[in-house]
């Protein structure tokens, strides 16, 4: 019933009464209804009561809107428009889009709009002093010395020692990935098959809980690395990959006038997923445990995927990106000899799926 809308009196004033209401499928952090107000299609998003609440809801709006502000000056919008918020009940008001079943060219489309989404964050973050998403929006965090210690006790455990140097080349892209980039992207934070809507206009994305400001690279890795922080981890085929990359590369470009990351930057991206032990679990079991060290001893299913075929597939990324023309030689060598190693024990690791399920 329309009454179970959580619609404030200000939203009702503001956007009409609502009909047509029908709660939709959605995870344990939020309740999502589709609706009418006044006659215009609607979807009525409310986070749920629970720790972090303020920030993941501060963190959806200030995204939004940023992307929607951009989007009026740099092309095709990358998000639903934001209609209105509640924050005092944790309520967003989108526009309602008509999602299609992803084409096979779908990681083209995708990359595209991901390009667009990450140039809406202005060149110059003055441009953002006293705003909503200058607030909201912390800065995206890399991986930790911790992260880097427990890699290589698993590489280790493995009889895969780091070699002389591996190690130091590893703590110096610690040390880049937490540097202020040249120039700041806004970051989806999990940028996911299943929060992209492949809309008649192009790819627009949802579930901003995760939004942050940080260098762009972090997110364009997703593609080689499998999307790690999803539960749909897929390896496209090369053609389809450089295609994809070349979408972005363009969309980048003519939206910033700059050049996207270049194979350096990505060979860096690349590791620092790697080294995420985190990012083989999902968002609610992350900061829990040491699963690399559990990797050692038992292998684990998240969506279509299990661990150790995530970590193979990240492990021979890096190890096809991180040559002398980038700043990790060492590590890309410890990266090869690793996966072959893990094919030998790990006889089960076969290659991620094709194609997103």
């Amino acid at each position: 019933m329309w009454s179970s809308l959580p619609l404030g009196e200000r939203l009702r004033a503001e956007l009409g009464p609502p009909r047509k209401a029908r709660r939709l499928v959605s995870s344990p952090r939020s309740r999502i209804w589709r609706a009418e107000l006044s006659g215009v299609p609607v979807v009525v998003k409310q986070l749920v009561n629970s720790p972090g609440v303020e920030e993941r809801f501060a963190r959806e709006a200030a995204a939004l809107a940023l992307a929607s502000r951009r989007a009026g000056r740099t092309g095709r919008p990358v998000v639903p428009a934001l209609l209105g918020t509640d924050p005092a009940a944790h309520v967003l008001v989108l526009e309602r889009l008509v999602d299609r079943t992803p084409g096979p060219d779908w990681l083209a489309h995708y990359a595209t709009a991901l390009a667009g989404l990450h140039a809406s964050a202005p060149a110059d973050l003055d441009d953002l002093a006293g705003t909503a998403p200058a607030t909201a929006l912390p800065a995206w965090t890399g991986p930790t010395g911790r992260d880097l210690g427990c890699f290589i006790a698993l590489a280790r455990a493995l009889d895969v020692p780091a070699p002389p140097g591996a190690r130091a080349e590893a703590e110096d892209l610690l040390a880049r990935l937490s540097a202020t980039p040249v120039r700041h992207a806004l970051l989806h934070g999990d940028p996911c098959p299943g929060n992209d809507l492949h809309t008649a206009d192009g790819v627009r994305f949802v579930d901003f809980e995760q939004a942050a400001l940080g260098p762009g690279a972090a997110e364009f890795a997703y593609l080689r690395t499998g999307f790690p922080t999803c539960r749909c981890s897929t390896a496209p085929p090369p053609a389809v990959l450089a295609e994809a990359e070349a979408a972005y590369r363009a969309t980048w470009r003519a939206a910033t006038g700059t050049e996207a990351a270049g194979r350096a930057e990505l060979a860096d991206a690349c590791a620092g997923w790697l080294l995420r032990g985190d990012a083989l679990v999902p968002r609610a079991e992350r900061g829990t445990a040491d699963y690399l060290a559990r990797l050692h001893h038992a292998d684990w299913t998240w969506g279509n995927a299990t661990a150790r075929r995530r970590l193979l597939h990240r492990v021979r990324a890096v190890a096809a990106l991180a040559d002398a023309d980038t700043d990790l030689p060492i590590f890309g060598r410890f990266c090869a000899t690793l996966a072959t190693r893990i094919r030998t024990a790990w006889p089960t690791a076969g290659p991620l799926p094709g194609d997103r399920d």
